[in-house]
């Protein structure tokens, strides 16, 4: 199948297949689809293929009811299949490139920025929102939170409904959500677990903030679960990366508050000795950091949320 079946029928129904928009990548879809007309959401998961808590919760948005919901959901589960099966980190083992850094893509490109491309030519245009899950990969631990396009007022209202404790407003080019939000579609990215890790409190995590985005969209019916606060809090996000390769060694945990030129961990080569010693440039606290003690240069080592202002 090169093509999409027609999203909305007007009929109750589900509908799981495989598609390969592009050469031979092929990629699982399901549709849900109520009897009752309402918004397309689209949710995307897999872009980094080793994220698994955000594939199950994708993988369990299948299995919803169409009795359950107006209007109909389209789930991609695995956009990185070849990363999943080769539990690959960040990357596409077709190109070796980071999928969430190749939007909005390129017609003639590699597999990574054709894949971008046919999202958001053929799948982003027919979405009324848009959710990219996503769980921390293998060699990083975060505490939950979501990122919206910074600007764009019904993402941020999209965060507020999924309902975790941080809100990250985030700019920039490349990635799912932002080439979603220049057409137009409010779009948020939930991360919930860390190190691949995956289980039934993560994976409920992640599925009660879906269905509370559904309801805020009108497309499921209450009650829901209530988020453990009425309104995250709204951050920016500062990531430092590494300027040399060598051993990684985190100063700071999870959650922990940060000073301004306070140390957050140095890099130290096999025998010891210091390489860079990185310092936060702001106050805030950690959402994210590497886990991995092998660092590259040029890999990001940890994510510090700033109060995002006005």
């Amino acid at each position: 199948m090169k093509t999409l079946p027609t999203l909305r029928t007007g009929q109750a129904r589900v509908e799981h297949g495989h598609i390969s928009p592009i050469g031979d990548v092929e990629i699982p879809f399901g549709i849900v689809e109520g009897a009752e007309s309402g918004p397309y959401l689209l949710v995307t998961a897999g872009v980094h293929g080793s994220e698994y808590c955000s594939i199950e919760a994708a993988v369990r948005v299948l299995r919803m009811s169409p009795e359950r919901i107006k209007g109909t959901i389209l789930v991609l589960p695995i956009l990185n299949l070849q990363g999943f099966r080769k539990r690959s980190i960040y990357v596409m083992p077709e190109d070796g490139k980071n999928l969430n850094r190749m939007f909005p893509g390129k017609p003639d490109g590699t597999v990574s920025e054709r894949l971008a491309h046919w999202l958001v030519t053929s799948v982003y245009p027919l979405a009324d929102a848009y959710l990219d899950l996503h769980g921390g990969d293998l060699d990083e631990a975060l505490a939950p939170f979501t990122i919206f396009p910074n600007g764009c007022e019904k993402s941020k209202a999209l965060a507020t409904a999924f309902g975790l404790p941080v809100a990250v407003a985030a700019g920039g080019e490349g990635y799912t959500i932002n080439a979603a939000y220049r057409l137009g579609i409010p779009s948020l990215l939930p991360e919930v677990s860390g190190n691949g890790l995956w289980g039934e409190e993560s994976v409920g995590q992640m599925m009660a903030g879906i269905e509370r985005v559904m309801h805020h969209l009108g497309m499921l019916a209450g009650p829901v679960q209530a988020a453990p606060q009425a309104n995250p809090e709204f951050v920016t996000m500062w990531v430092p990366s590494a300027p040399v390769g060598g051993l990684w060694y985190a100063e700071k945990d999870l959650s922990e508050p940060v000073a301004a030129g306070e140390v957050l961990g140095e890099i130290r080569d096999v025998f010891g000795a210091v390489l860079a010693t990185i310092r936060s440039e702001k106050d805030g606290f950690i959402l994210y950091r590497l886990t991995s003690l092998s660092v590259n240069q040029g890999e990001a080592l940890l994510g510090v949320g700033t109060p995002l202002e006005g």
